[in-house]
């Protein structure tokens, strides 16, 4: 294991707990952090990742099953759809991890994260919303869309992989004065 490895793995395990503690706040928080890798692993020089997208799968298995934890508290059809949706992903993670092919990660895209994250804020913002059958049926294909959106930019199109730290700030900065 490279310090790099040990540097990055300890910024995403520390940036899955929040959600520990605070569901959906927490998840924004681990779902950034995961982000930061893709500029941390270009920015850092410490020893390189190795296999960028084995090493990134493994450590998100530490949000998942954070997120998992907080989900097994849920209730009726929020728990179940999560547990489900928690099993395609695991599904996809093995079915990857032999294969090493990045379209499987298309195939099963993680919407097990983005269904957390709205329960989460459901919970939050919303208490007294009911999920029935269509409203999750409708959501589920909402998310999934999203979703597979994400993975086509990350894995499909892998328009990031090549995006530093420093490279996103400048974007952001030229975003902002853009608008001056």
């Amino acid at each position: 294991m490279t310090l790099e490895q040990l540097v990055i793995g300890l910024i995403r395990v520390a940036g899955s707990l929040p959600v520990l503690r605070w569901a959906f706040a927490g998840a924004l928080i681990a779902v950034v952090v995961d982000f930061s890798d893709l500029f941390w692993m270009n920015a850092l020089k410490l020893g390189g990742l190795g296999n960028y997208q084995a090493f990134d799968k493994w450590l998100d298995l530490v949000y998942m099953v954070t997120f998992l934890w907080v989900a097994l508290r849920w209730s009726g059809l929020a728990k179940n759809v999560a547990v489900g949706l928690f099993a395609f992903r695991m599904i996809g993670f093995i079915t990857f991890e032999i294969s090493q092919a990045r379209p499987v990660l298309l195939a099963f895209p993680n919407v097990f994260e983005f269904w957390f994250i709205f329960v989460a804020a459901l919970n939050h913002y919303w208490p007294n919303y009911v999920l029935n059958r269509d409203r999750v049926i409708f959501w589920l294909v909402v998310l999934t869309a999203l979703k597979l959106g994400q993975e086509w930019v990350l894995h499909g199109g892998q328009y990031l992989d090549d995006f530093t730290f420093f490279d996103a700030m400048n974007t952001l900065w030229d975003w902002i004065t853009f608008w001056e």
